[in-house]
């Protein structure tokens, strides 16, 4: 019998389990990726809708005085569809307030849609949910792009449209979690999310050069071919996205850990009966110490809405009020509020940055910015890893945190050297300031979706992935916004006000810190790892 040839023995070295799993993980990396992708377009553009302004004021004066020697005046021959500072109405001296809001209604729209999405997502199929925000999230992302077709000058045209697509771009975030929290379980959570959350990273680099290709020439392809690719994925999504093991009879690793499972391929069901029976049970030592209450607290049955399931069953999903009683929650919301804070305002306003600083073209600095998203990919991945080793989220976070101050300051400092001094500082402060943030947003958020308090409901980690990432959502709006105002007083008071967020995250997680230091484990809960099998 003739040997297999290499590539069929790699192949058939892997399970059916494992191809699948691999698959998910492939496909909402690729997922969110696009999401991403549909919403760097507006920081790369910034620069071309108000490009003139500098540039002409300088040839004005030179053009007037050659004028009044020869004593003719020729008219100046401007762009189509533009004025004298680029696209109207963002050709006035109050541009960066006018770029601040479009980004904080978009932001801002994201961060009161990201509470409702999580509650709403765990009640619907993933998959059918996914789709429409991905088809809807393309359409309007494509909308903002047309306005540059048909000569739409309207500010409120696109603040309008900057809040819809807002909206509908927080299906994706709760769904793609829930979704790959099903299919993998703790024990390598850290490094599997933060190799997974690179994605964010990723987006963002194919959006600037996406949008770079076309933004010096007609900058409305460069919302319009991002709209859509995500609509295109949307459609991907529709026809292959599995929600769950269970559906295509592969394992669960997600049940491994906990006592109460059946068997591994169990959709993790709670059933009323087990919440009436387990309620008064006392509390083990380990979760004496988890409990922000001295141990008193628990996710009440009132805090349970008991959905319909297969055979008349019934699955649980955790109320709003429930999900913050989880002990962790409010802690890494308000941290990620900072650490979002910080992490939009480079996404927003960083090619703008570069720009006046380097003084490069807004194609030139929006390649130039992808460094920072770089340094990120690197970031995250470090972060999961140092995490799973040590078994303490909140301690690494806090490490990456405490480093990333001072080097903010250094940057503002010496990004005015010159171009290599610049690269430099965006890889560093891209894996110092993207660490903590993809930590919180991927393993965190996990870890405590599927918390020991909740007896095994799967069901809450949509509503608690929404409320982390709505909280931190909320800064992600705050940051741009600050930028937008400060920015005009100069440079050096944005970045001030970045080194004061981080420090407000690293000060909520003090306490989390503590009581990993004196309870390993304690701050995102069981976090033991365990063998999947």
């Amino acid at each position: 019998m003739a040997q297999l040839p290499a590539g069929i023995r790699f192949i058939i070295s892997f399970s059916r389990d494992q191809w699948y799993r691999a698959f998910i993980f492939i496909l909402t990396f690729l997922l969110y990726a696009s999401f991403h992708l549909s919403r760097k377009p507006i920081s790369i553009v910034k620069g071309e809708l108000h490009k003139y302004c500098t540039a002409w004021d300088e040839a004005d004066s030179r053009f007037s005085s050659q004028s009044a020697k020869s004593g003719s005046i020729a008219p100046r021959q401007l762009p189509d569809n533009e004025t004298d500072c680029g696209w109207a109405p963002f050709d006035k001296n109050n541009y960066q307030q006018l770029l601040g809001a479009l980004d904080y209604s978009f932001l801002c729209a994201y961060a009161v849609g990201m509470y409702l999405s999580g509650i709403i997502g765990e009640r619907l199929p993933i998959r059918y949910y996914l789709t429409f925000g991905m088809l809807a999230s393309g359409a309007f992302t494509a909308l903002f792009g047309l306005g540059y077709f048909y000569n739409i000058h309207s500010f409120g045209f696109y603040v309008v449209t900057q809040v819809i697509n807002g909206l509908v771009q927080t299906t994706g975030w709760p769904s793609v979690v829930t979704c790959l929290g099903n299919w993998f379980g703790k024990g390598r959570r850290g490094l599997i999310m933060g190799v997974w959350n690179s994605h964010t990273s990723v987006g963002n680099i194919l959006g600037s050069l996406i949008a770079g290709y076309w933004v010096s020439t007609c900058w409305g392809l460069s919302f319009v071919v991002p709209g859509a690719i995500v609509a295109a994925m949307g459609i991907v999504c529709f026809l292959f996205l599995i929600e769950h093991p269970k559906d295509v009879r592969c394992s669960s690793t997600l049940l491994t850990h906990s006592k109460g499972s059946e068997n591994g391929t169990n959709r993790l069901r709670l059933q009323k009966q087990i919440l009436k029976t387990e309620k008064n049970r006392p509390l083990d030592p380990e979760m004496q110490c988890l409990l922000l209450s001295d141990g008193k607290g628990s996710i009440h049955p009132n805090h349970v809405v008991i959905l319909p399931g297969d055979g008349g069953s019934g699955t649980a999903a955790i109320s709003f009020t429930g999900a913050l009683k989880i002990p962790g929650v409010i802690e890494f919301s308000l941290c990620l509020l900072f650490a979002k804070l910080v992490s939009y305002t480079f996404l927003f306003w960083l090619p703008l940055y570069i720009t006046n600083v380097d003084h490069l073209d807004a194609k030139k600095a929006g390649e130039l910015s992808t460094l920072f998203d770089v340094g990120g990919i690197f970031g995250g991945i470090l972060a999961g890893v140092i995490s799973d080793r040590l078994e303490k989220r909140a301690s690494t976070c806090g490490l990456m945190l405490l480093l990333a101050a001072p080097t903010l300051y250094i940057f503002s400092t010496i990004s005015k050297m010159g171009l290599e001094a610049t690269i430099a500082m965006l890889l560093l402060s891209g894996a110092l300031v993207s660490g903590p943030y993809a930590l919180i947003t991927t393993a965190v958020s996990a870890d405590l979706g599927t918390h020991k308090s909740l007896k095994g409901n799967a069901h809450a980690l949509s509503t608690v992935t929404a409320i982390i990432d709505g909280t931190g959502s909320v800064g992600a709006a705050l940051g741009p916004l600050l930028a937008g105002l400060l920015s005009p007083s100069g440079w050096s008071n944005v970045f001030y006000m970045l080194m004061f967020a981080d420090a407000c995250a690293l000060l909520f997680l003090i306490r989390l810190i503590h009581k990993e230091l004196s309870c390993p484990g304690s701050a995102t809960g069981d976090q033991v790892p365990f063998k999947e099998q």
